[in-house]
């Protein structure tokens, strides 16, 4: 007994240094990004564009779609989502291949905004401060805003305004279902899904988009078969 007594706690005290560390080196990194330009600046510089899309500017089905698509919890967690970290793990082992991230569209907007796109240990852990800090200063609805016109959809269109323009000549407004289901699931690999590379993944992508759409109440499936 004294034995696994001292075990749990030489772990638990294992567990606290590493937690220490990635806090350590989260924050030096997140710091470092922020005083070469502080996010506000960063944010500024993206809600003063001039094609930036208001989430009242947005196609409803567009944003439904987001949301199941990328981060069905969006407006009931807060920077992280530690359910759908532990889904997320679930469904890949079950899968045996990684079909899903665990990262919430705050996380998102931190690695658009803040970060470059260049996958490191160091780069996660600062996202996770600048989520925290997204989160603080700015409403779900302005964040969810602001991740839609920074991601980039393949072709040269970052925004959701250059690219539903780019790809069906219409305002984000007026997107029907199916664009908007297909515009959703662009970001998540815009040199696989994009519609112009790839038709066929990119209508596989749609149709993963819609089944989602479906689970999380937004359509019915009489939807999905009078559009596909």
């Amino acid at each position: 007994m004294k034995l696994f007594r001292k075990l749990i706690k030489f772990l638990f005290i294992i567990i606290l240094i590493g937690a220490s560390i990635c806090c350590i080196i989260g924050y030096s990194t997140y710091n470092q990004a922020v005083k070469e330009k502080p996010l506000l600046s960063r944010i500024e510089e993206i809600t003063n564009k001039e094609n930036y899309t208001k989430i009242d500017d947005l196609s409803k089905n567009y944003v439904n779609a987001v949301i199941a698509a990328e981060d069905h919890r969006f407006y009931d967690h807060g920077a992280i989502d530690i359910i759908g970290i532990g889904r997320a793990v679930f469904n890949n082992i079950k899968a045996k291949e990684l079909q899903e991230g665990g990262s919430t569209i705050t996380q998102q907007v931190a690695k658009n905004v803040v970060f470059s796109q260049e996958a490191s240990i160091s780069r996660k852990l600062g996202e996770l401060f600048a989520s925290f800090e997204l989160e603080k200063i700015y409403s779900k609805d302005e964040i969810l805003e602001i991740y839609v016109n920074t991601c980039y959809f393949g072709d040269g269109y970052y925004g959701i305004y250059d690219a539903s323009y780019g790809y069906y000549k219409k305002s984000p407004k007026d997107l029907t279902l199916t664009e908007a289901a297909m515009l959703a699931g662009v970001p998540n690999a815009p040199s696989v899904y994009s519609p112009s590379v790839n038709p066929d993944l990119a209508k596989k992508r749609q149709k993963y988009v819609l089944n989602k759409m479906v689970e999380y109440g937004y359509i019915n499936e009489k939807d999905i078969n009078s559009v596909l």
